[in-house]
C-alpha cells in the first residue's frame, strides 16, 4: 500500500467514527475535495502531487476530528504533523512542509509560498465547486476568480 493510501486509512477511520451523518458526509466530501483539487492544482503549476493531496487531506482533519474550528489551522497543522510523524514514511522536511501549508490555509488574505497558496486555493475551489451559487467571502472571492481564470471555469 502506498503513503496516500495509507494516510486515507487514518482519515477515514477519524471520519467514521463521526456521529452525525450530516457532519462526516461533510467531512469526506471536503478533505477528499481539497485533495483532489490538490492535486490537480499541483499537476498544473508543477509541484509534488502527492504532498498536496496529504495537506489536502489533512488540513481540516482535526476540526472533523473534534467537532470545532477553533484555532482550527494551527490544530490542524499540530495533527497533521502528528499522523505523518506516526506513518513513519515522510521524511522530516515533507512533514513540515505539510504543516507548514496547514497552518497557513486559513490566511486567505496572506501570501505565503506558492505550496501554501496552492492548498488556500484548493480550499476555495472545493467550497465552489461543491456549491458553485454561493457567494464567496472576501478574501476567497478574489481567489475563485483567479482560479476561474487559471482553470477556464
Amino acid at each position: 500500500m502506498n503513503r496516500l493510501e495509507n494516510l486515507r486509512e487514518i482519515v477515514d477511520e477519524v471520519l467514521d467514527g463521526i456521529g452525525a451523518p450530516e457532519d462526516r458526509r461533510c467531512g469526506f466530501v471536503h478533505l477528499y475535495g481539497v485533495s483532489a483539487a490538490a492535486v490537480l492544482l499541483a499537476q498544473r503549476r508543477e509541484q509534488d502531487a502527492e504532498l498536496a493531496a496529504v495537506a489536502g487531506m489533512l488540513h481540516d482533519l482535526a476540526t472533523y476530528e473534534i467537532g470545532t474550528s477553533d484555532d482550527h489551522a494551527a490544530r490542524g497543522a499540530r495533527r497533521a504533523s502528528e499522523i505523518l510523524g506516526s506513518l513513519g514514511t515522510f521524511t522530516r522536511w515533507e512533514v513540515e512542509a505539510v504543516r507548514s501549508v496547514i497552518a497557513h490555509h486559513s490566511d486567505k488574505a496572506i501570501i505565503h509560498d506558492a505550496f501554501s497558496e496552492l492548498l488556500k486555493d484548493a480550499d476555495v475551489l472545493q467550497h465552489f465547486l461543491s456549491d458553485s451559487g454561493a457567494p464567496p467571502l472576501e478574501p476567497q472571492a478574489a481567489r475563485r476568480q483567479a482560479l476561474r481564470r487559471e482553470l477556464d471555469l
